[in-house]
């Protein structure tokens, strides 16, 4: 199969949300990420449960899979109008690029005693803010088992988490090495003060600055994408 990584997923969304809507997104998942776990056994990923995105069913486990845009534009963000306002074809770029395979990935999506999932978590937490690189340094503390703003969340899906081992094999899985350098620390967008502050943009630079790590890393994930 040939994934398009320049492939729009809203043109194909119906004018919903492309994370359930857009079937070329869902195909494209189920492509990608049915495939050989670390432990060497083939992870399959099917579309054929009512009411599933992507199932899948093994002695490995049950898992209820949704997809989630790991970039964000806020482009439709109300508190973040005064800024993006001012620089509306930056952000439409970012927006646009952030549409295509390589800004999008599969997260758990079944409720959990009625709690918020690991999409729902990030986007409301305000030391997260739908941030996905503050989300993979959550992840990332997660498999050393340390506190993180998401941590009790991530905890909910650790039959998941455990399926990868370790968090280089989830990096390697998910093909998001270029968010991580050769240490396995994360490759901030913006300075990181350890969670000790809500991540904000003070001024038009701070998302400038934002918005160039983003599209670096869609471009070079969508690049490991075209090689698979």
């Amino acid at each position: 199969m040939i994934i398009d990584t320049t492939f729009n997923v809203y043109t194909d969304a119906q004018g919903g949300d492309p994370d359930s809507t857009s079937p070329t997104l869902r195909l494209y998942h189920k492509f990608l990420w049915s495939k050989p776990l670390p432990n060497g056994k083939f992870f399959e990923l099917t579309d054929n449960k009512k009411g599933v995105y992507l199932y899948h069913n093994s002695k490995l486990g049950e898992f209820f899979f949704g997809s989630d845009a790991i970039t964000h534009s806020y482009k439709n963000h109300k508190r973040k109008k005064w800024l993006t306002e001012q620089i509306q074809n930056e952000v439409n770029e970012l927006f646009d690029t952030g549409s295509t395979i390589g800004a999008y990935i599969l997260f758990p999506n079944n409720r959990v005693d009625e709690k918020h999932t690991i999409n729902q978590a990030r986007g409301i937490n305000s030391f997260i803010d739908d941030r996905f690189d503050l989300t993979l340094e959550c992840i990332r503390l997660f498999y050393l088992r340390q506190e993180n703003p998401l941590f009790e969340t991530l905890l909910r899906y650790k039959n998941f988490f455990d399926l990868f081992d370790s968090f280089t094999n989830y990096v390697k899985f998910f093909l998001l090495d270029d968010l991580v350098d050769e240490n396995l620390q994360i490759k901030f967008y913006l300075p990181f003060d350890n969670f000790k502050t809500k991540p904000t943009f003070s001024n038009v630079n701070d998302y400038l600055v934002y918005k160039n790590g983003v599209m670096n890393f869609i471009k070079s994930r969508n690049k490991r994408i075209e090689k698979m």
